[in-house]
């Protein structure tokens, strides 16, 4: 993996959200990377639960201070970023008072999804891309972990299609178990189409659940990597469609040679 660069793009991640799936493997595919001399970055949101202080946020004013069009909304981007110990990994934080200040990741005490993860999730995705043209760094794989992550392809491929710096950027989404109950709110796709994006790229969005939400990130996608041991059928036959490299699931513990073997060998081949 000698300088091949990898963003990695999660939801969650060790050691700022507690283990799961999806924060477990969002720390492990860049620590294995890094030890292999790959180049990584690791972006994930901001939420209010995670302990600045703890974990040393701190704010970089040089990739701060811009605003995203949300739904016609000037949204103020702000960029945090902390070291994971012992790892020499940085994480790159997105964050927004309005979508990300509140003390918890998806949703309430009663587990009633946030109205406006619809919104989160779209300036999550925007976040990232804008973040990494003023880092002016470009990757040769884009790795999406996790459902608030799972804009990100619709928007690398059809809003910043023609942005030169991710023109021969692969992504790879990794599809998990791990998703959400209930539904978006029921105007994402008038917000996604607010950007210009048009509607035969969201058709499955106007039933806006997790399972549709996974089939826009597959198909603006290059490559697929199995998260979960099993995942949900109607995934599993969507998958079936597409002629793409895709990885089974690996344990914690096999990932290594796998992974390092499916970037170079499938996806950058």
């Amino acid at each position: 993996m000698k300088d091949k660069r990898i963003l990695y793009v999660s939801s969650e991640v060790i050691p700022y959200l507690p283990e799961t799936e999806i924060s477990s493997m969002s720390f492990e595919a860049p620590r294995m990377v890094n030890s292999n001399k790959g180049q990584i970055r690791i972006f994930m949101p901001r939420y209010g639960n995670i302990n600045e202080r703890r974990h040393q946020l701190h704010e970089v004013i040089r990739l701060s201070g811009m605003n995203l069009v949300i739904n016609d909304m000037d949204m103020p981007l702000i960029i945090k970023v902390a070291s994971i110990p012992k790892e020499r990994m940085q994480v790159y934080f997105i964050d927004n008072e309005e979508y990300f200040k509140r003390k918890a990741t998806y949703g309430d005490e009663e587990g009633k999804l946030f109205d406006d993860n619809d919104e989160r999730a779209i300036f999550f995705a925007k976040g990232v891309i804008e973040t990494g043209k003023k880092l002016n760094w470009s990757p040769d794989i884009i790795h999406v972990h996790g459902w608030l992550a799972s804009f990100l392809p619709l928007y690398l491929r059809q809003y910043y299609g023609k942005e030169p710096l991710f023109e021969n950027s692969k992504i790879v989404t990794s599809v998990y178990n791990q998703g959400f109950n209930g539904k978006l709110n029921a105007s994402v796709t008038d917000k996604i189409m607010f950007d210009g994006i048009e509607e035969k790229h969201i058709q499955e969005l106007k039933e806006p659940d997790y399972i549709n939400m996974m089939k826009v990130a597959i198909k603006n996608s290059d490559a697929i990597i199995y998260g979960s041991e099993i995942i949900p059928e109607e995934l599993e036959n969507y998958l079936k469609e597409f002629e793409m490299p895709m990885l089974k699931y690996h344990k914690k513990e096999e990932i290594s040679p796998a992974y390092l073997d499916f970037y170079l060998q499938e996806v950058l081949s």
